[in-house]
């Protein structure tokens, strides 16, 4: 171990072995001085500074039939919503009266004209009615590069399209056969070209999923040059088919955990100035989660502010945590995690990522 770290701390660049080697520790003192490590290196690139993005969740309605997602299409006991065009525009005002500066509109997958015209329609309203201040992120899947356009031209800057599995054995293990691996790369690619700060992520510890199949996740995110990562944690929902490839998931939970701190801490040091974000699904595993996330490297946290109604219907995952919190209740809660973990908000600004511009300069 003496020489990973020799490679770690002196700041040279990580092999895909060191990748592998860093996924592979287990003592906890190594573990300790690998997220310390990693946040000396966030420290350096982005500050002791966390930026919020303020997620609105627009609908669970999903043309995608992904087999461990909560939401997919063949799923029926999920009860199916859709907010209107006003709930949406509230819950992206809502993150502006709490001075987030950025927002992001999350939600299943849907390529009709109609969504595509009222997502255009908000990002215009919205753009007006905050004067350009608000910052707007779409996770809203996968989309031909011309309507990725007419959103950008609408207001959108940052967009987030999860590989889910940079291995496309893996990726084919994890969607039905009419979800297309070289699809979903190629919306990446045209997110790029079309201009938006473009993210990615996988979800890690799979059933199937290896150590060299997360270190080449890392890889991929590399040679793609994305400027942003969200990835978590798999978690189970018992009304997918993935299921039943983990039975045993509540006895792993401390090593899913552990996991996806140590894919952030590695993401970090290889990748050093991207955003990358501390997610839901680490608090989903341990109260304190996305406080251990942010000390492992993570410099984005996304608090909810869609109305509490409609929350218990967004559940990719069970044990969703904050099911039950208002937007405000959700903010007075963050802020208590990220004081703890002895890092600063940045309120009223966007939160670009810093390898966004170094790319497209």
């Amino acid at each position: 171990m003496s020489l990973l770290f020799d490679t770690i701390e002196s700041g040279r660049d990580l092999a895909r072995q060191d990748l592998i080697d860093i996924l592979n520790l287990t003592d906890e003192n190594d573990l300790k001085r690998l997220f310390k490590a990693a946040y000396e290196i966030k420290l350096k690139y982005i500050g002791k500074r966390v930026s919020l993005r303020g997620i609105v969740e627009i609908s669970n309605k999903c043309r995608k039939d992904c087999f461990y997602c909560g939401i997919r299409r063949g799923n029926v006991k999920v009860e199916r919503f859709e907010l209107t065009r006003k709930q949406i525009v509230d819950g992206l005002l809502t993150a502006f009266n709490f001075n987030y500066g950025s927002a992001v509109m999350q939600g299943g997958e849907r390529t009709d004209e109609n969504f595509i015209e009222m997502i255009e329609s908000i990002l215009k309203e919205v753009k007006e009615r905050t004067d350009g201040r608000l910052g707007i992120t779409l996770s809203l899947g996968e989309q031909d590069e011309t309507v990725y356009r007419r959103w950008f031209e609408a207001g959108a800057h940052r967009y987030l399209l999860r590989i889910e599995a940079s291995n496309p054995e893996l990726y084919k293990k994890l969607h039905p056969a009419d979800h297309k691996y070289d699809r979903r790369l190629e919306c990446l690619r045209s997110l790029q070209r079309v201009g938006y700060q473009t993210g990615t992520g996988v979800l890690i510890g799979v059933p199937g999923q290896t150590v060299e199949d997360l270190a080449d996740d890392l890889m991929f995110f590399k040679k793609m040059d994305i400027d942003m990562i969200g990835m978590g944690p798999y978690l189970v929902h018992p009304d997918t088919p993935m299921a039943q490839e983990f039975p045993d998931f509540e006895h792993k939970r401390k090593d899913q955990l552990n996991l996806g701190l140590k894919m952030l801490a590695a993401a970090r040091l290889l990748l050093k100035d991207v955003n990358l974000a501390s997610t839901t699904a680490l608090q989903a595993l341990d109260p304190l989660g996305r406080e251990l996330g942010l000390l492992a490297g993570g410099n984005v946290i996304m608090p909810n502010v869609t109305a509490t109604e409609f929350r218990p219907g967004y559940q990719l995952y069970t044990g969703k945590p904050g099911l039950d919190e208002n937007s405000e209740q959700s903010r007075v809660a963050l802020e208590k995690t990220i004081a703890k973990a002895g890092e600063t908000i940045i309120y009223n600004e966007w939160g670009d990522s810093p390898h966004y511009f170094k790319r497209s300069s």
